[in-house]
């Protein structure tokens, strides 16, 4: 499964042949470096390593420069695996860009959600909120997390406040409207998880593809 990094720049819309506007999210994807190639005799299974964004050579570690030394490549910030497809090739030193995407296709691609720190249930859970009335005590408090004696204690997996959001979700089957490979662009319909300026992860989509 080819695999792109890239990085999540805003929406827009555009307009289809036919005038029907399609909401779209603009993704800067690569160009990436293929910066190692595993096999089964060396690493015990076969993935291809690819580096995203240029980094500053004395920003990175002494093994990490000689890593990149080793390669014949340009230190990056990002580096990721994806497993190859059955009878494709790929050598060390090879570039990936946008134009190996066609239009059209399914993709599937993960990103982190933004995080929107300690919620409480209602928004958090999408509970309903208690009684608005003078005097209520529940206005967006939880409700009883358990019984008196029986059971006297609460169950695991309770939905209650906490942490929300900043979680890996992979949007799936979404569609690749347009390729713009002078600037590295793909614009997908709709949205995709993280704010502006996250690192996204995209590939064809495992199911669905037509």
């Amino acid at each position: 499964m080819k695999t792109l990094l890239g990085r999540k720049i805003g929406m827009t819309q555009i307009f289809t042949e036919e005038g029907d506007v399609v909401p779209v999210t603009v993704i800067e994807a690569g160009p990436e470096t293929v910066t190692q190639v595993k096999t089964m005799e060396n690493d015990g299974y076969e993935a291809v390593q690819i580096g995203f964004e240029d980094q500053k050579a004395h920003r990175v570690t002494k093994p990490m420069a000689g890593h990149f030394e080793k390669a014949g490549v340009s230190a990056k910030k990002v580096l990721a695996e994806f497993r190859p497809e059955e009878g494709e090739s790929y050598e060390v030193g090879q570039v990936i860009t946008v134009a190996d995407f066609e239009e059209g296709a399914r993709l599937d691609i993960t990103g982190t959600s933004k995080g929107k720190g300690t919620q409480g249930n209602i928004k958090r859970h999408g509970h309903h909120r208690g009684p608005m009335g003078h005097g209520s005590k529940h206005k967006r408090l939880q409700g009883a997390l358990a019984g008196a004696s029986y059971p006297g204690r609460v169950f695991k997996g309770n939905k209650q406040p906490g942490r929300m959001g900043r979680e890996t979700i992979t949007i799936q089957n979404v569609k690749l409207v347009k390729v713009i490979e002078d600037r590295n662009l793909l614009l997908v319909k709709g949205a995709v998880p993280g704010g502006k300026g996250s690192l996204l992860r995209i590939q064809y989509a495992v199911k669905g593809q037509k």
